[in-house]
């Protein structure tokens, strides 16, 4: 008796380790994303930065507007947040975009703000600036199937236990849909390491730029989840180079309703975004301007 062959189980792209689209094999120079004027992934580094959350006009409003005062060229928050807890606070949804609009008309700073359901894009879309996948759904592939039907830039984060070469395909799937204007954004790997939140591979940073023409950001609050590491490793990441961070800031951590421990002081954020720009000078770039 002959055992058939299961069609899945050949492997995809023999022979190369790189899918087509996102190669720098395909295409060597690199891609610049435009966020509604601000440029990702030329000589310039980029810096978005907020609540992890959407809560309030007042925390919203207050840490955009200093945030914006020390120099972040986009603005992040969550309007639809994915908690490991379903009885943890999930975000404010429709209202939470609202309050994202309406800042950006004050401060001018674009805004970027996670998707979590195909039903949702459409939505989000009419809002964000950028949409975000975040490190759960990196294979949700009718998701990104989705969003790369959606000619909006896409904050595509490295899942928590994806190899680089998932993380590649995990783009594959958008740039396959006509949209290739995608920003990668390495945001820490569960290891066997129990005294940081996540294990922050640096190393895919060159790595990932080695391999393909997007542009790679790091996402340092995540990548430790401890607040007094953020500074460290934001300007680790520009040595290495990161065409980005992006990091959550608070007006007051302490009453944050997700990831307080993780997030910045106004203060504490003001300081960084000084430090960052000698470190940026130093290997030859500089921080981009609103």
């Amino acid at each position: 008796m002959t055992m058939e062959t299961n069609p899945c189980d050949k492997p995809v792209n023999k022979g190369s380790s790189i899918p087509s689209r996102v190669s720098r094999k395909t295409k060597p120079e690199d891609t610049i994303v435009n966020i509604n004027g601000m440029k990702v992934g030329g000589s310039d580094i980029v810096v978005i930065a907020g609540p992890c959350a959407v809560e309030s006009r007042e925390q919203l409003f207050e840490t955009a507007r200093s945030v914006r005062t020390s120099g972040a060229n986009i603005l992040r928050g969550g309007a639809f947040k994915p908690r490991s807890s379903p009885y943890n606070f999930q975000g404010l949804g429709e209202d939470g975009l609202k309050l994202l609009s309406e800042i950006r008309e004050e401060t001018g700073l674009p805004i970027v703000t996670e998707v979590m359901d195909t039903r949702q894009v459409e939505l989000v879309a009419s809002y964000a600036d950028m949409i975000q996948i975040g490190s759960r759904n990196m294979q949700n592939y009718p998701l990104l199937k989705e969003v790369g039907l959606c000619r909006k830039p896409i904050l595509l984060k490295r899942g928590m236990m994806a190899t680089i070469e998932e993380f590649l395909l995990a783009a594959e799937y958008i740039l396959s849909q006509g949209n290739d204007q995608i920003v990668l954004c390495e945001r820490g790997i569960r290891t066997f390491e129990t005294s940081t939140r996540n294990t922050l591979d640096l190393s895919a940073v060159p790595m990932l730029k080695s391999r393909t023409h997007l542009p790679v950001i790091v996402d340092p609050s995540h990548g430790t989840g401890i607040r007094w590491m953020v500074p460290s490793m934001a300007r680790a990441a520009i040595a290495v180079g990161a065409d980005g961070l992006i990091m959550e800031v608070h007006y007051n951590p302490e009453e944050a309703l997700c990831d307080g421990y993780q997030s910045l002081s106004l203060r504490e954020f003001d300081q960084l975004m000084i430090s960052l720009n000698k470190i940026a000078v130093a290997v030859g770039r500089n921080i981009s301007k609103l």
